[in-house]
């Protein structure tokens, strides 16, 4: 078997869908404590978000639970505060139709090595079935069944014909590989010197682009056998604004810049050797909304009922923007919690700790600018089955 090999660790070459995850636990550059951007994002997408909802058809001969799905659900509060969002929309329009609300059951589903026990632990109690004004008060207890699925949203995960709204954020930019001939030394594609797509050749963006619509492709096609009929499907990941795929936008300065340059410093030293960088690369490609168009298109099975860009701002949450060590603190955390696992898998952890403070140096030394640039754009899309 394929071995990746730093200075002071060696594991096997694994699927990605087996290692990958968000970083987990409660500690300084866990997901949970620096998802604070995508909380912010989320809550600036609601009335999106609504927009969608109202779209699904409510199901009044089912006596079956209103099933949600929250695809790439990680471990944080986020995921909890949307699923309550949805399924307090859907009491109300309940309510509103003079009608008894179902039970609901919601499906948190991430890869396995996700921290499914963190997230969890933060589930409220559940709410006694029938006290309306309970359910919707702002301090209520759980008003929906939980459950976990672990497993890839590339594959099926559901039943046919079982799920009422899927609910998917900051998770379909996350490709289910990196293309094999990226890291391949013979091939046109190999993305040599760099450790993500932003800038990279022809050759490396066409792989990558051709993995994310394979990937998309192969998404659609799950959720179509999954989807009840009058259901919805509300998406929200990374995107870009320009034609050209080697312009990754906010990733591209997140991934591509400096933490490209702190990799660099490390074999500039002869900490890493850059073979060993050569063969890392951020599987992350921020699509546009052609990308996305034509792979719905080809698969057929869903209406658009809503497809746009939406600036969602800095992914840096900082207190005292004035204080570039915060700022370079917040980037190295925000990028470690999102990618520390794979950069830990690849060189080990204390590589890892080199690569990671070195970034935090670099950030706060282009604090200012950081601040005024690195913004994400997200493609947001509302589809439905025809």
């Amino acid at each position: 078997m394929d071995t990746l090999q730093g200075d002071d660790m060696v594991v096997p070459e694994l699927k990605l869908e087996r290692m990958f995850s968000m970083k987990g636990g409660n500690g300084e550059t866990s997901y949970s404590n620096n998802s604070q951007a995508q909380a912010r994002h989320a809550r600036s997408m609601l009335h999106l978000l609504e927009g969608a909802l109202n779209n699904v058809l409510l199901p009044f001969s089912d006596t079956r639970p209103f099933t949600v799905a929250d695809l790439g659900c990680s471990c944080g509060q986020n995921t909890l505060f949307i699923v309550d969002v949805i399924v307090k929309h859907f009491i109300k329009k309940y309510e509103d139709a003079g009608c008894e609300p179902p039970e609901f059951q919601v499906f948190f589903s991430d890869l396995p090595s996700n921290d499914f026990n963190t997230l969890f632990h933060l589930l409220p109690p559940l709410a006694v079935k029938g006290s309306l004004e309970e359910c919707l008060s702002s301090d209520a207890p759980r008003s929906y069944f939980a459950a976990g699925v672990p497993g890839s949203f590339y594959r099926r995960l559901f039943p046919a014909n079982f799920i009422n709204v899927f609910y998917s954020a900051f998770s379909l930019h996350w490709l289910s590989q990196v293309p094999e001939s990226v890291s391949d030394a013979r091939s046109a594609a190999y993305n040599k010197g760099r450790v993500f797509i932003h800038g990279g050749s022809e050759h490396t963006t066409t792989a990558y682009t051709k993995q994310f619509k394979t990937d998309l492709a192969s998404f659609l096609k799950s959720r179509s056998h999954e989807l009840k009929p009058g259901g919805s499907m509300f998406l929200v990941f990374l995107g870009r604004t320009s034609l050209d795929p080697t312009d990754q936008g906010g990733a591209g300065i997140l991934f591509g810049t400096h933490f490209q340059d702190a990799w660099n410093d490390l074999v500039d030293e002869g900490l890493l050797d850059s073979r060993t960088r050569d063969s890392f690369n951020i599987p992350v490609y921020a699509a546009n909304l052609q990308d996305v168009m034509e792979v719905v298109e080809s698969d057929g099975s869903f209406q658009i009922n809503n497809l746009e860009i939406f600036r969602g701002g800095s992914p840096l949450v900082v207190s005292r923007p004035e204080d570039p060590a915060e700022v370079g603190r917040v980037l190295a955390n925000s990028c470690r919690s999102v990618c520390g696992v794979l950069v830990d898998a690849h060189v080990g952890e204390e590589l890892s700790n080199e690569i990671f403070a070195r970034l935090e140096t670099k950030g706060a030394s282009h604090a200012r600018e950081l601040l005024e640039q690195l913004q994400f754009y997200h493609i947001v899309a509302s589809l439905s089955l025809r």
